[in-house]
This record gives structure tokens, C-alpha cells and sequence, in this order.
């Protein structure tokens, strides 16, 4: 590998990064609103691992930072529950302010999304 192919990498997994920070909450909150019952922080790592190819999963211990922010805003709940295979579970489930809050950020997702894809409609490749 050349050095500019690897600032090229470089640059990649930076915009990489900065662009996950920014959609990791919206992410977890829709994997908890579709969600049938409350999940486990490794629940929701797996869940995401099977998205189009694992693009939206990071790092597992990334997660739990993200779920501890959202439960602090009130956008989720969570319980402990005892496990039979290891140390007790933290489950979440999305609440109502929750599923509000992500409706709103779906909207605000779409606008952006669409606004990006008309611009980069007119770069060639």
C-alpha cells in the first residue's frame, strides 16, 4: 500500500467514524422500536452485525455509552435480570418520549439524507 493510499484509508475510517457518532443513537433507538421484547446490549451488537453487511456495527463497547446517554435522556428504560450463562443482563425498551423523540430524528434523517444524495447526484465517479 502507498502512503497516499493509506491517507486515503486514513481520511475514510475518520469520516467513517465521525459519520457513526451522529447515527448511532438513531439506530438504537429504531432496532428498540422495532424490537418485540426489551434487548440486551449484545442483542441489539448482533442485531445490527446482520444490517446490509454489518455497516452500521462498531464496536460493542461503543454501545453502552450511546444506551446509557439515551436512558439518562428519558428515550429508554432499562432493567437487570439475572443470566444462567454469566454476569445479570441490562435490558433496554424504547419509552414513549422515546418513540417521539424518533420519529422526530427520522424525519431529520430523511431531510438530510435526501438533501446529501441531491447533491452527490452530480459528482462523477
Amino acid at each position: 500500500m502507498t502512503s497516499y493510499e493509506s491517507a486515503i484509508d486514513l481520511q475514510l475510517r475518520k469520516f467513517q467514524k465521525e459519520l457513526s457518532a451522529g447515527t448511532v443513537s438513531l439506530v438504537l433507538l429504531a432496532v428498540l422500536a422495532t424490537a418485540p421484547a426489551p434487548m440486551y446490549g449484545y442483542q441489539i451488537a448482533k442485531q445490527l452485525e446482520g444490517v446490509d453487511g454489518g455497516a452500521l456495527a462498531g464496536k460493542q463497547s461503543a454501545l453502552y455509552p450511546v444506551l446509557r446517554n439515551l436512558e439518562a435522556a428519558g428515550l429508554l428504560a432499562s432493567h437487570v435480570e439475572p443470566s444462567v450463562s454469566g454476569p445479570p443482563r441490562r435490558y433496554y425498551r424504547i419509552t414513549t418520549a422515546g418513540r417521539g423523540v424518533l420519529g422526530r430524528w427520522i424525519e431529520a434523517w430523511t431531510a438530510t439524507r435526501d438533501s446529501v444524495d441531491s447533491v452527490l447526484k452530480g459528482v462523477p465517479e
